[in-house]
């Protein structure tokens, strides 16, 4: 079941826990897709930064992504 990150606190502990984080914005047709996935390197209150496997860093506004991580 998936946990959507909202607070500083959540990503603080996605971050220390080194948990796999998904990127989502919705699409025109209103719907979520996943834009990104990894780890949380740094986040602030307007950007969150993820780095893939390969080491690849991507950088996602707050205010139009949703994060989600995986409580299975």
């Amino acid at each position: 079941m998936p946990q959507t990150l909202v607070k500083d606190v959540e990503f603080f502990v996605a971050a220390l826990s080194r948990t796999f984080v998904s990127a989502l914005q919705r699409d025109p047709d209103g719907m979520y897709s996943r834009v990104g996935f990894g780890v949380i390197e740094k986040f602030s209150e307007d950007v969150v930064r993820l780095k893939k496997f390969d080491g690849t860093v991507s950088h996602y506004a707050r205010d139009i992504t949703k994060f989600q991580r995986n409580l299975g």
